[in-house]
């Protein structure tokens, strides 16, 4: 059983609450190249979506939890960004125009389950929305971002680099993605979209040490318990 975590609101990073509910959490699968890659997938012409329930949202300091009995979990950093209006249907203006704001989230993966529910043909949710499965540090606000498509991130794992990402590389691009999700699942105030992982992805292990990077804005430090 996972410990209980901080009770999560969605937070600016310098600690300020957002006025918003915690929503679900809309995420796209194969979204680098280098990430399809390395998973040995291919680039298919339909986006890769699914969703996290609310429960798998928690901050992602002081540390982090993982599951003990449940084989390899991986880290996948991603761009989160948090959208603060209603969209359906929506064009890239209007979901421009609907996000609050920019951070990063680990997508915490059950690798060895979600492999072998793929060959069994079944979903994998439960590889993905697992409780604490979300960890997300505090956003930083959309107008002080000049280009979220150019935003740069990073992850280390005790000191050594795992996973380096920029905006600039993604297959889809962050509106362009929100704008196609709208088209199947209505994002409402508070939900969260996470953009897609770079490679690197790997196993955590309790006691690693991480250091996330959001390009210029904050460098944290958490661990794994």
């Amino acid at each position: 059983m996972l410990p209980l975590m901080h009770k999560y609101q969605h937070l600016q990073h310098d600690g300020q609450i957002i006025d918003l509910p915690v929503g679900k959490v809309v995420c796209i699968g194969q979204n680098y190249q280098d990430h399809i890659a390395e998973m040995s997938s291919i680039t298919a012409p339909e986006a890769l979506f699914f969703i996290k329930p609310s429960t798998a949202i928690c901050p992602i300091t002081p540390f982090i939890s993982i599951p003990s009995d449940q084989g390899a979990v991986h880290n996948e950093i991603e761009i989160a960004v948090l959208i603060k209006s209603e969209l359906k249907n929506a064009n890239e203006r209007q979901v421009a125009a609907a996000i609050w704001g920019y951070s990063l989230a680990l997508d915490l993966t059950l690798r060895d389950r979600q492999a072998e529910l793929k060959k069994l043909g079944r979903p994998w949710e439960i590889a993905k929305g697992f409780d604490n499965a979300c960890p997300v540090a505090g956003f930083i606000a959309s107008s002080d971002i000049a280009d979220g498509q150019k935003l740069k991130f990073s992850l280390q794992v005790n000191g050594n680099a795992r996973q380096t990402g920029d905006a600039s590389h993604m297959i889809r691009t962050i509106t362009g993605l929100i704008s196609e999700m709208s088209q199947h699942f209505t994002l409402q105030p508070g939900d969260m979209v996470l953009t897609g992982t770079p490679a690197g992805v790997g196993p955590l292990h309790k006691g690693d040490q991480l250091q996330v990077q959001f390009d210029d804005f904050f460098t944290l430090q958490t661990q794994v318990s």
